[in-house]
Parts: structure tokens; sequence; C-alpha cells
């Protein structure tokens, strides 16, 4: 068992770099990037004449558009950004830019580390530059490099798919790249294995504080409605074996396909039109009110109660009745099995024969399938926290796909990811557990 777990857990670091990087790799070609999407509202913007109404009719220029896909590494390789959001190879976390004049000289403003700000006179000779620093300059890792318009004017046709030599000659002519320019940048390691998975383009905040905010109302969701679906369903299922074809199990299968039928999300509008707005028993939307920072301790605990009600009966609806019903199969037809039987012939009693041998092979189905159940207690129901209005993990997910954000995307995936090996792996161990039969040397 101990070299079956190490290497799975060696196996791990592999398994997520192949999603990730082909995840990664389609977030590239995918049209609808940040760029596109500032390009396009200005051009919406353009067309409807409000190009002063606001910021998504404002004139993108050019030197925004390059600070953007300085961020998201865009201006890099594939293969090299991948690399650099790893951790494993160096980016420039730090960029400042400056033209040169008609007399060769530029003015850089750099802020040190130490919060300490110097300006940096810089003279171009040819394609070096000649300049005067502070020691800190050099000491912090800080390097110059001059572009030449052609540089800017092709770094601006990759960027919109132009390939005329022509076309870029003209660029480069043109007012917006004529100038040479210098660049000081700092680079450093800041990736996934520095504990960095960048900036929300959208929302302007780390991605790793955006997920721990939003992960526990996921988790209270979703570690709740497994130890309720799994403390109803499998004494139910059970019951339901051991009184097949009773009234008992007729009508509890009726209403427990009934309940598998109504999608969750589908389950939480009527409960929100009966029960919250008509009836007003419970709140319609979030998991606290407004006022839960001013209230008693007791008054918390009875106003996130009364706000879990409705979408957690949403959440465990489908599970249950999943859960229920393979139980049931799966003991029946143990039941049936030639053990038992014996068992029983031999002077066992039938429900000791059944608790102590066939109970025990039933839930290995539910432990293989405990997977998929971790990584849905992570990413929650997306519909369900829709419709109450539940910023949780699932939302978070859906929101950073419908904004093309990046760093977000990954992220979210990472994490997803992370939880469905483990949960595989740990299925594979309580599996063996429970099942003897199983040795893995």
């Amino acid at each position: 068992m101990r070299k079956y777990v190490i290497r799975r857990l060696l196996l791990m670091p592999l398994t997520l770099i192949g999603i990730t990087f082909v995840v990664f790799c389609l977030t590239r070609m995918v049209p609808g990037g940040p760029v596109e999407r500032i390009l396009q509202e200005q051009a919406i913007g353009a067309l409807a004449g409000e190009k002063a109404a606001g910021p998504a009719g404002a004139m993108v220029s050019e030197p925004d558009i390059e600070r953007l896909e300085e961020l998201f590494n865009l201006q890099q390789p594939v293969w090299l950004a991948y690399l650099q959001w790893l951790g494993v190879r160096r980016r420039e976390v730090e960029i400042a830019k400056a033209e040169f004049g008609d007399d060769d000289s530029a003015v850089l403003t750099i802020a040190s580390l130490s919060g300490n700000a110097a300006v940096i006179e810089v003279q171009r000779e040819g394609n070096a530059v000649n300049y005067l620093a502070a020691p800190w300059f050099k000491e912090e890792g800080w390097r110059m490099r001059v572009e030449s318009p052609m540089d800017r004017a092709k770094r601006w046709a990759r960027r919109n798919g132009v390939t005329d030599p022509a076309v870029i000659g003209e660029r480069a002519a043109s007012p917006s790249c004529r100038r040479w320019r210098v660049v000081a940048y700092r680079k450093a390691y800041d990736g996934l294995l520095q504990g960095s998975l960048g900036r929300s383009y959208k929302y302007n905040e780390p991605v790793g504080a955006m997920m721990m905010e939003r992960l526990p109302v996921s988790l209270y969701f979703g570690i709740l409605g497994v130890l309720i679906s799994y403390a109803i369903s499998v004494p139910l299922g059970v019951y339901k074996a051991l009184s097949h074809n009773s009234w008992f199990d007729s009508i509890s299968s009726f209403f427990i396909f009934l309940g598998y039928a109504v999608p969750g999300f589908a389950l939480g509008a009527v409960l929100l039109v009966y029960l919250g707005a008509r009836l007003e028993w419970f709140p319609l939307y979030g998991l606290t009110d407004p006022a839960f920072p001013t209230m008693g301790f007791w008054e918390q605990v009875q106003d996130i109660a009364r706000h879990t009600v409705l979408p957690l009966s949403c959440y465990v609806v489908s599970s249950f009745a999943m859960i229920t019903m393979m139980m049931k199969n799966n003991l029946m037809g143990h039941i049936s099995a030639d053990y038992v039987r014996t068992a029983v012939a031999k002077g066992v009693p039938f429900r000791r024969a059944v608790w102590r041998h066939a109970f025990r092979n039933s839930v290995i189905p539910l432990a293989s399938t405990l997977g998929t159940t971790l990584c849905g207690v992570v990413a929650g129901s997306l519909l369900i926290e829709r419709v109450f209005d539940i910023q949780g993990f699932g939302m978070l997910s859906f929101q950073a796909m419908m904004d093309k954000d990046y760093s977000l995307i990954m992220g979210t995936l990472l994490l997803s990811s992370i939880m469905i090996v483990v949960g595989n792996l740990l299925s594979d161990i309580l599996v063996a557990f429970i099942d003897p039969r199983i040795r893995f040397d």
C-alpha cells in the first residue's frame, strides 16, 4: 500500500501539469481575451458615438494594451508563458518605459523594493544605452533594453495578425511607433511554485485571495450536503432492500424518482416562489442577512440556518436519490449471493449476515465515487448558486469563464483538478480498506 500511494503521489504533479497545460493553451487560442474585449468595447463605443461616455467607450491607447499583454504574458510564446505561470522561469514582474526624444535621451522613474524612487537619465547609442543609476538598481536585478520602431511595429503586427511587411513598415513609420524606446525591467520567479496565481483581469485582485474568499461558502454547502445525503440515503437504501416490494418501498421509490427527475435549480426556483416570496418562511437570496454583523451569536446561527434550508435542499435532492437507489440495488444483489445464503444455512441470523457481510460489499461502489464527490463539494452547483445568489466557488468559476479571465480560470481549474486527483486516491485507499480482496502489491 505504501509504495502504491507514493507512486500515485509522484504521478499527481504530472497529471496536474498535463491538465493545466492543455487548458492554458486553450485560453490562449480561443478568441475573446482581455485585449480583444477592450478593443471590441472600444469599437462598439466608437460606432455608438459614445467615446467619452464611460470606460466601455473610452479610447484605449497602445501603451495600455501593451501593459495588459505584459500582465498576462500574452506577448510571450505559449510554452514560455506556461513555464512562467508555473514559476520555473523568470518573468518581467516590473516594467518602466520611456520614449527617446530627438536628442536620443529619455528619462525613467524607477521605484526600488525598499520604496525609494529614482529618476534615471538614459542616453541611446545605437542599440545600447548609457546611464547612471544608484547601486540598488542592479542589485535588485533591474536591466535595460532598447526597442526600435520596427520592434514595436512587429509586436503590434503579432497582436493583430498582420503579416504583410509593407503594412508593418508603414506602422513602424507611424507616429505611434516612429520613436525608439527604452525599457527598464526586473525579472523574478513569480508563479505557482512561489504561491502566486496572478491577478484577476476583471476584478484586479489576487486570484488566491478571491478563491479563499469563495471556497468556505461552497465547502459549507458541499460538506453539509454530503453528510446529510449519506446519513439518510445509506440507511434508507438498506431498509428499502430488506423490505423490497413492500408499500414503504413503493411509496419511497416514487418520491425518490420524483426528486431525481426534478433539477436542483428548478426546485430552487419553485421553493423561492412559494416558500420564500409568498409564504415568507425563508430568505430569498444570499447566505446571511445584511444586518448579520450586528446580530448576537444565536441570532447569527438562526440567520445562517434560515438561509441554508432552501439551497441545501436543492443540493441534496439529486444525490439523495442516486445514493439511495445505488445502495438498495447493490445490497439486493449481495443478499441473493451464495456467501449470504451459505451463512444463513449455517445458522447465522439473516440480519446479521446482511450487516456483517452483504453491507460491507455493497458500500464499495459508494466509496469509489469519493473523487467526484469531493470535486462536487468544492465546485458546488453553479445553477443553484445562481438561483439563490450565493457567491460560492462554482459561481466564481462560471464568472471567470464568461469574462475570459485567464488567471482566474487557471486558479479555479487547478484547485478543482487537485481535488479530483486527491479524491481518486482516497477512493482507492477506502475501497482497499473496505474490501480485503484488493491488494496494491
